[in-house]
C-alpha cells in the first residue's frame, strides 16, 4: 500500500512550482516503523522527516537508501544530541533560544547545520514559530550565530475552510521568503504544505512539502 501511495503521489505532484522552482517532497515519518519508511524509500522517497528526535535515534541505523535526513518537530535542548551531526535539514527553529543551542552544539562537533526558520502565519497560539513581522529580525540574529545556515522559511497553515484566508497566508509566505532570499545567499527551501493543503501551498510558490497521511495513511498511535 506504501508503494502504490509513494508512486501515485510522485506522480501527481507538479515537478515545478510556479517559480520555476523544483517541488521537493518530505515524507513524515512521525510514528512510522523503520520497515515502512524503507518501503517508501525503495519506491522513491528522497528525503524523510522526524518530528521527534527518540524516534530519529532509534530508527536511524535501520534506514535503507541514505535518504536526506530532516527534522520538522518541535526542538527540545536535551534531545539536539541525538540529531547534530546526522541531521541534513532542521526546518523548525522556532525560537532564539533553540537556535542558540543548536549553534552551541553545531560548533562543538564541528559541524554546519543548515536551519529553517519556522513561521507562525497565522499567529496560532497552539503552535510555535516567529510571527511574520518578526522573521527578519529572527534572520539576522541567527545569522550571527557560529555554525548554523539559514536555507529559508518553514510554516504550517491553520486548519480553516476558507480558501481564500489560507490562499492569503500562503501568499504572503511566500512574499516574506522572497524578501528574505534578497538578503540572504543560501534562501532556497520555503517548507509549506501537508496532505490537506499541500497543492494550495505549491499553487502560492511553496518548493518543499512535507506529507504523512498521503503515503502512509492515517497514522496509529499506538
Amino acid at each position: 500500500m506504501i508503494s502504490e501511495n509513494v508512486e501515485k503521489f510522485l506522480k501527481e505532484m507538479p515537478v515545478k512550482n510556479p517559480f520555476g522552482e523544483t517541488v521537493r517532497l518530505v515524507a513524515a515519518v512521525k510514528t512510522q516503523s523503520v520497515e515502512a519508511i524503507n518501503e517508501a524509500i525503495a519506491a522513491g522517497i528522497t528525503m524523510i522527516g522526524d518530528n521527534h528526535a527518540q524516534e530519529f535515534r532509534d530508527k536511524y541505523e535501520g534506514i535503507c537508501g541514505s535518504p536526506q535526513r530532516h527534522f520538522i518537530g518541535r526542538m527540545q535542548t536535551n534531545k539536539l544530541k541525538y540529531l547534530v551531526g546526522r541531521c541534513d535539514l532542521y526546518q523548525s527553529v522556532d525560537r532564539l533560544s533553540i537556535a542558540e543551542a543548536l549553534s552551541s552544539k553545531s560548533a562543538s562537533s564541528g559541524v554546519i547545520s543548515d536551519i529553517l526558520i519556522e513561521i507562525n502565519p497565522g499567529g496560532e497560539e497552539s503552535k510555535g514559530g516567529f510571527k511574520p513581522s518578526e522573521a527578519a529580525y529572527a534572520c539576522a540574529e541567527i545569522c550571527k550565530m557560529p555554525s548554523l545556515r539559514i536555507c529559508g522559511l518553514m510554516a504550517m497553515l491553520p486548519e480553516s475552510e476558507d480558501e481564500a484566508y489560507l490562499r492569503s497566508l500562503a501568499r504572503n509566505m511566500r512574499a516574506l521568503y522572497d524578501g528574505l532570499r534578497a538578503e540572504y545567499k543560501d534562501f532556497r527551501y520555503l517548507s509549506m504544505g501537508m496532505s490537506g493543503d499541500w497543492k494550495l501551498c505549491v499553487e502560492c510558490g511553496s518548493n518543499m512539502i512535507r506529507i504523512g497521511t498521503a503515503l502512509f495513511g492515517k497514522r496509529n498511535y499506538n
